[in-house]
């Protein structure tokens, strides 16, 4: 099970990495075009869905590699089962929450098919596309920190060290 989840999140930061590289395609072809004076319509918008599709799909990979930025100020001073415990109520509270964020991602992209909802810009993609890369993204974080829960739960929580998030790779 292990190897599978890590796949999923490895596989999505994948999926983000190539959205970045399709980023940097849509800003160049957009300065390009400027200097050759020809226009190439939806630049500007497909730079954007790209933008906010690599930026969900990787942070389910960014959170299991301990490169989220936690305020430790208040867990730091605690010591024993009132650090686990605020750990536990803390990975429940975020896990709850990306539930959700995931759910009604999920239900906007649905509604956004079956309304045939459209982008009002020149390109007039269907919203339900671009959004597939956030209700994405949203469901495998929310399975990522269901999967670091579970994993505190059962005492297999891998913790960082003190000053590795601040690490320069």
């Amino acid at each position: 099970m292990r190897r599978l989840l890590d796949f999923v999140y490895n596989s999505a930061a994948a999926l983000a990495a190539l959205f970045m590289v399709g980023l940097l395609v849509m800003v160049l072809l957009s300065i390009i075009s400027r200097q050759l004076h020809f226009h190439v319509p939806g630049t500007d918008a497909y730079a954007g869905y790209l933008m906010a599709a690599s930026g969900f799909l990787a942070l389910a990979h960014t959170f299991k590699k301990g490169e989220h930025i936690r305020v430790t100020l208040v867990i730091n001073a605690l010591h024993g089962g009132a650090r686990r415990a605020v750990e536990l109520w803390a990975l429940a509270a975020a896990a709850l929450l990306a539930l959700l964020f995931a759910f009604y991602s999920v239900k906007l992209a649905w509604q956004s098919h079956v309304f045939h909802d459209i982008s009002t810009a020149s390109d007039a993609t269907p919203l339900w596309l671009p959004q597939l890369g956030m209700a994405l993204g949203t469901a495998i974080f929310a399975l990522a920190l269901i999967d670091e829960l579970v994993l505190a739960l059962m005492g297999k929580r891998a913790e960082p060290l003190a000053g590795e998030a601040l690490r320069s790779e």
